[in-house]
């Protein structure tokens, strides 16, 4: 808990003086000495947060068996052994472990993939001890240590501050506040809340300037950031989506294989042609047969693949199972900053007094832009008060902007709204370089309570105090306003249009930021808040955090796949509703009052309100991750599949509960990151989007291999049925079987998994949470494809069977083999033409084909392999006629999809 080393101890050390403080952790400004280094550690132990346990690999592996799909081809091996077919409990057993090995790399290396991403830890910290500076790795720290933290450093535990020096930083991962917070050593009240602690730094926060020294009053655990990753234990993960459904779709083959199994032996039983142990053989035979033993590898490749194709658009997939989910996913709620945006604060306007409102250009960190008034470009250096404004805009100024060559980009350094203002001064070509003719003499960081920062900078001689700020603020104390390059008295009517400026660029969700100057007596050495009155207005800018130049179509595209998208941002609510309509989550005639709400507004709210309120309502502001979670409880209660993005150490929570966890891969915390199931690489909105049409397409393809898969599966026992119901031999033995199942569903199903979207499933509606991966939707073309096997089959059999047993079967297998065959172009897509998404548009398809074509040749042609399986030659004549009649599978599904697609619309 923040402020306390236990949290049963209530001790709050942001209420105690600082000398109390050192006094209770028995040290003081010159550290700890070793032996009580020593004490402390086995008293508190390590200062790091204990990671949720990790699976081992042998777990990891054993979780892989946890499949109801196993645990039939489990039994279904017991069977075979127990009928004496080892071949086919060898198969089944091989299948089961090549299963588990797929699903096991994926998720190992899924881990890999997010441990690759940790970038927050702080590895190394500064420390006194024994009047000794050192640096050493962060979780040596303990409690009493002394540590030293400048501007760029994180902190390492949570601490209080013994003596800071224009301290600022960034506390957005634990607060959601983005804007740094000034910080100083001044004790405050026990009934503080966390946000409020100035005198306290906080473990994973970020110093964005200024200088400290703090005493160690909270490691590990015992830390702000450790009391929130500790109650992530107390949340349960749900069973995913895809996980519900392939349990179901176990209890449907279940059901198949044993209803089948009954019927074939009731059947044989009735008959009275066959020999009781025969007949339960022969069943127990079809039990094993009808499973489809290749499914649960399927579906495996299936997962994988989709996770390797959401890792290569920059979706990171922790949880396998999770992929299908995403293609389920009806609500996401979403962050602004950061993921709807860049990040990047962006001077859109200047406006000086007299002149109209001047447009800057350019994107981002990158220091290159134009002015523009009125769509026409004009030299900043041609303008007097331009060029002014520039110069307390680039000199009043502490950030920093960094060029990385390798991969061409610029990185900030320092608080974004000065980074906008120095790449804003960089487009005019204006930079600090000190000299003898420039210097800054003292700087006064930006203050919370006068809302202005001040430089006091010294040009060719002379002294002046740059200030910026809040620009009522600026106002207040301003007595002239620069115009052209002159000075002009600020009279009513000035103040009024200067006002209405800051009020119309607010509304519009720009950071309105005020600049102004004022030439100081030579005397004059340090900055004194006394200096900061009679100033020279000079300006305002109006800076925006631009949306990402993708959003606006992903937004789009959401709602064309009948996915809504809610903001939930700590944000003020007139920037939330901007940046809403700017990426289409709002229209623009729509009245905002209706469709953003903040915080406060919902708490006020009873339950039946707040659950009609968040049906309707899309954009909510000031929100703290609390009322996040619930907001996505109460929509999954009301049976919606929610996507829930978040970065900071606050958003643990509510990522583990949500169907989908979605974690920053960039700005996002590790406590984040471990918290949820999928990591974006880029932390961007469309990657989400991205995501979802890939969790679309691996449902798509597991239906598609299922029922590629049970149609054959389907067709042998119906043929075995209506034969032993004539009281005629098998038309397979479990040989040919075990091979058609295994060969020539084997070969085709796996690059039917790896069948890519025809660029429609982002138009259709989700796939329901409860809809099962076979289903009355595809019953009719399971129906039409096997009854059509079964029939094909049953002729070439009673054709053949004059001839011999062996011709007969060897005719079945082909027919059965190259139905098969034609049928897998059918199954590359349920709505559209082969002839539409193209017959080569998948080249593992048609290798798969041939290859299954060359094998089939071999072993039906071939006398030794002849004898092996029971075949009987045939005839190149025969062979073709056998895949003419085999054809009718194809054209048969055209006709399907053509009446059912195109005429019914």
């Amino acid at each position: 808990m923040a402020g306390n080393v236990n949290s049963k101890q209530k001790i709050w050390f942001y209420a105690m003086p600082v000398v109390s403080v050192l006094q209770y952790f028995g040290t003081s400004k010159n550290g700890l000495d070793l032996e009580k280094v020593k004490n402390q550690r086995e008293k508190y132990g390590w200062n790091e947060i204990p990671e949720a346990k990790k699976d081992s690999w042998l777990k990891l592996l054993f979780k892989q068996f946890k499949n109801l799909l196993v645990v039939i081809l489990i039994v279904a091996a017991v069977i075979s052994y127990v009928a004496g077919h080892q071949i086919d409990m060898y198969v089944i057993l091989a299948v089961i472990l090549i299963n588990a090995l797929i699903g096991f790399i994926q998720e190992m290396k899924a881990e890999q993939a997010v441990s690759a991403l940790k970038k927050m830890l702080v590895h190394k910290a500064r420390v006194v001890r024994g009047g000794k500076e050192s640096v050493i790795p962060s979780r040596e720290l303990v409690p009493g240590d002394i540590i030293i933290l400048e501007e760029g450093e994180s902190v390492p535990a949570d601490a209080r501050i013994i003596e800071s020096k224009n301290l600022q930083v960034t506390e957005a991962s634990l607060t959601g506040e983005s804007v740094p917070e000034s910080k100083n050593n001044e004790t405050v009240t026990e009934s503080t809340p966390l946000a409020d602690q100035k005198n306290m730094l906080f473990k994973s926060t970020f110093v964005t300037g200024g200088f400290a020294k703090a005493v160690v009053c909270g490691t590990g655990l015992d830390t702000a950031v450790g009391e929130i990753a500790e109650t992530l234990s107390n949340i349960k993960r749900a069973q995913t989506n895809f996980q519900k459904k392939t349990t179901m779709l176990g209890h449907q083959m279940a059901v198949i294989s044993i209803i089948s199994a009954v019927v074939l032996f009731t059947v044989g039983y009735i008959s009275g042609n066959y020999e009781f142990n025969e007949l339960l053989l022969v069943s127990m035979a079809a039990l094993v047969s009808v499973i489809p033993e290749g499914l649960p590898v399927v579906l495996s490749v299936v997962l994988a693949i989709g996770s390797y194709r959401m890792s290569k658009r920059n979706a990171i997939i922790r949880d396998i199972t999770s992929v299908e989910t995403l293609g389920a996913v009806t609500t996401i709620i979403t962050d602004k900053t950061g993921t709807l945006t860049q990040n990047k604060l962006t001077v859109r306007k200047v406006y000086m007094f007299g002149d109209d409102p001047l447009d800057v250009s350019g994107e981002g960190w990158l220091p290159a832009g134009n002015f523009s008034r009125h769509k026409k470009i004009i030299e900043p250096n041609d303008e007097t008060a331009l060029m002014r404004l520039l110069e307390i805009a680039a000199y009043s100024n502490n950030a920093s902007i960094k060029h990385t060559k390798d991969s061409d980009t610029y990185e900030l350094a320092g608080d974004p709204t000065e980074g906008a203002l120095l790449v804003l001064a960089a487009k005019a070509g204006l930079k600090f370089k000190p000299s003898d003719e420039l210097r800054k003499m003292d700087d006064l960081p930006f203050n919370s309570k006068l809302k202005m920062r001040a430089s006091l900078i010294e040009i060719s001689g002379e002294k002046f105090l740059f200030v910026i700020g809040a620009p009522e603020k600026i106002l207040e104390v301003s007595k002239h306003v620069s115009r052209e390059s002159s000075e002009v008295l600020i009279d009513d009517s000035i103040r009024n249009e200067l006002s209405e400026r800051m009020d119309l660029w607010s509304a519009d969700a720009m950071r309105v930021i005020g600049l102004a100057y004022k030439k100081l007596p030579d005397s004059v050495e340090k900055i004194d808040e006394a200096l900061i009155k009679e100033l020279v207005f000079s300006g305002l800018t109006g800076m925006i955090d631009p949306p990402r130049p993708n959003t606006k179509e992903a937004v789009l595209q959401c709602k064309n796949a009948g996915i809504r998208v809610i903001m939930a941002t700590g944000d003020h609510i007139n920037t939330a509703v901007a940046i809403a309509k700017a990426v289409g989550i709002l229209e623009e005639q729509i009245d905002d009052e209706l469709l953003a709400l903040n915080e406060q507004q919902l708490l006020q709210l009873d339950e039946k309100e707040f659950d009609d309120v968040i049906q309707k309502v899309s954009v909510f502001a000031r929100l703290t991750p609390k009322v996040k979670l619930r907001i996505a409880e109460r929509l999954q209660a009301m049976g919606e599949l929610v996507a829930m993005t978040g970065d900071g150490v606050n958003d643990a929570p509510a990522l583990k509960k949500a169907d989908i966890g979605v974690a920053m891969g960039i700005m996002g915390t590790d406590v984040a990151r471990e918290a949820s199931q999928v990591v974006l690489a880029d932390d961007n909105f469309a990657t989400i989007v991205n995501a979802i049409e890939e969790g679309r397409i691996v449902f798509s393809n597991a239906r598609k291999t299922s029922f590629f898969l049970v149609t054959t599966n389907f067709a042998e026992i119906t043929t075995l049925i209506s034969l032993v119901a004539m009281g005629l031999p098998m038309a397979l033995t479990a040989t040919q079987i075990l091979w058609l199942n295994l060969i020539t569903d084997g070969l085709c199903d796996k690059p039917l998994a790896a069948e890519r979207g025809h660029k429609d499933l982002l138009k259709d509606k989700p796939v329901k949470q409860n809809e099962k991966i076979l289903n009355k939707s595809v019953l009719p073309f399971l129906f039409m494809m096997a009854g059509i096997m079964t029939v094909l089959s049953l002729i070439v059999y009673f054709r053949f069977i004059d001839v011999s047993l062996e011709k007969a079967r060897t005719a079945v297998f082909i027919v059965m083999a190259f139905s098969q065959l034609f049928n897998l172009y059918n199954m590359r897509s349920l709505k559209k033409s082969i002839f539409e998404i193209g017959f080569f548009s998948n080249k593992y398809i048609n290798l798969a084909i041939l290859a299954s074509v060359i094998v089939q040749i071999v072993i039906i042609e071939m006398p030794f392999f002849q004898h092996i399986f029971s075949f009987e030659y045939v005839s190149v004549y025969e062979f073709l006629i056998l895949i003419s009649l085999s054809s009718i599978v194809l054209w048969t599904g055209e006709l399907y999809k053509f009446i059912k697609y195109k005429v019914a619309l």
